[in-house]
């Protein structure tokens, strides 16, 4: 026989532990490293990079044209996430370097500082231990696009660029009220942050560079810079109005740089729907499976098709399914982990229904290794679970179903010969039902990141809040705290 021919079997350990542990990220990561900064010793280079332990630090670039608030935005970034800011000043400031001597030698000149140059020495600055250990923040750089291109080439690049933005006569307005203190570098502003220590006010000093024309012209210089500079960090950027309060322009800039960038990882839906009979479990695993190409996998049709088969473990459940009881647990689970472990499954993605019942089944099946990332509790009231299940019917002669509210018989012949499944009969409903609630306060707080979806409406609509909550990215667990997003 030919072995390929058969279902191959994939423990679900690997993907529940890849997704964990972030591994396909982890190796996005170093792979860009690698190739951004093509070592001599490529081993010893991967192995420091795991050891530095900094994938998730910030890096981000302030931008904006003059009095927008950059340096406002960067000082409140860096004291609120721990990281070191930087800006073009302060690294010709820092500790001198040879790289830092040549731009001094420049400016002393009076002569503009190439871009290369200021790439290498922001290089060189980003390699410290705490930019590398913390993050950073840059901000006012890059002020082009050759600039923005050379800091790539250096193998700088921010995950967020965070662009201020506001109207010319804003900012001109704002820009003419600017006074620094010289000792301390802090700026103000004469009508909206003006120190109420007169000695303090006495000490504080126009900046050069404030009037109208000259602000004029820097504008204009931004305004034929920044499209470029935008082109260069695709997908990276997001402009921020701001002119209002400065906590409400704040609170955006922290929500962006908060935000993860897009993951390239794959992803494996394992979605777990449950909820009490005629809820719409199987509609909703249907159009599911329809539309994301995953595997429907009912626990009821997998032990049909395992005693229609005439399978070893078919023939065992075939007497309990003949009997009407309850096949054991051990035997359910044998059934559905061979299922859930096909290449299918393990490369597409399952959405299950019909199976956890209760906790004892859920722990069994995390167990074995079938964990879900998402888990979708279809809630409806009792009676209109009632009112689903007991007023169908089907026609023996075309195996039609029809509802006595929602689609009657169109003839009253047809009418005349529909069949009830015992199954629906309202005290059996309301049984089935009574078992449901037994067992669903446990099963929520087994699975942690439950989600309640509104199941007494039209089931296209449930389908998309559901969708909505699949394609969405779950928020992260800090085991030092609430979740954050």
């Amino acid at each position: 026989m030919d072995g390929t021919a058969r279902a191959r079997s994939i423990p679900p350990h690997m993907a529940v532990y890849a997704e964990q542990h972030q591994v396909f990220h982890i190796l996005q990561k170093m792979v860009e490293n690698l190739l951004i900064d093509r070592p001599e010793d490529p081993i010893q280079y991967l192995i420091d990079h795991l050891k530095k332990d900094n994938d998730d630090v910030p890096r981000i670039v302030v931008l904006g044209p003059p009095a927008s608030g950059k340096h406002t935005m960067a000082q409140l970034l860096y004291r609120r996430l721990n990281a070191t800011r930087l800006t073009p000043e302060d690294l010709l400031s820092s500790d001198v370097s040879a790289l830092v001597e040549e731009a001094l030698a420049y400016k002393g000149k009076e002569q503009e500082i190439p871009d290369a140059l200021w790439a290498r020495i922001i290089q060189e600055r980003l390699s410290q231990v705490d930019c590398t250990k913390r993050g950073w923040v840059l901000e006012g750089f890059p002020r082009t696009r050759e600039q923005a291109l050379l800091l790539q080439i250096q193998g700088i690049s921010p995950d967020h660029v965070v662009v201020l933005d506001a109207p010319d006569i804003v900012l001109i307005e704002r820009n003419i009220g600017k006074r620094i203190d010289p000792t301390t570098g802090e700026v103000y502003h004469v009508t909206f942050d003006w120190p109420e220590d007169p000695e303090l006010q006495r000490k504080l000093v126009e900046p050069a560079g404030i009037t109208e024309d000259e602000t004029g012209k820097r504008l204009l210089e931004y305004h034929r810079n920044i499209p470029g500079i935008l082109r260069a960090f695709p997908k990276k950027y997001k402009k921020i109005n701001a002119d209002q309060p400065c906590m409400d322009v704040f609170s955006q800039v922290l929500t962006f740089v908060l935000s993860k960038p897009r993951s390239l990882a794959p992803f494996t839906p394992r979605i777990l729907l449950y909820g009490p009979p005629g809820s719409g479990r199987s509609l909703q695993a249907m159009l599911l499976a329809q539309k994301y190409d995953i595997v429907n996998v009912s626990c009821g049709q997998v032990l049909k098709e395992a005693v229609a088969d005439q399978t070893k473990r078919g023939l065992l459940i075939e007497p309990y399914i003949e009997k009407q009881q309850q096949v054991p647990d051990n035997l359910v689970l044998r059934l559905l982990g061979e299922r859930l472990s096909r290449l299918d499954c393990a490369t597409q993605g399952w959405v299950l229904h019909g199976f956890p019942r209760d906790v004892e089944q859920a722990a069994l099946l995390q167990d074995a290794g079938h964990i879900p990332n998402r888990v979708f509790f279809l809630d409806i009231p009792d009676d209109v679970a009632i009112e689903r299940l007991s007023l169908r019917m089907t026609d023996p002669v075309s195996g039609e179903r029809y509802h006595s509210l929602y689609r009657p018989a169109p003839r009253v012949e047809v009418h005349e010969r529909l069949q009830q499944n015992p199954a629906d009969a309202e005290q059996k409903v309301q049984a089935r039902l009574d078992m449901y609630h037994a067992g669903a306060e446990e099963l929520e707080e087994f699975y942690q990141d439950v989600v309640h979806v509104n199941a007494d409406q039209d089931p296209y609509t449930v389908h998309e809040f559901i969708e909505s909550c699949v394609i969405r990215p779950l928020p992260k667990r800090d085991p030092r705290g609430p979740p954050s997003t």
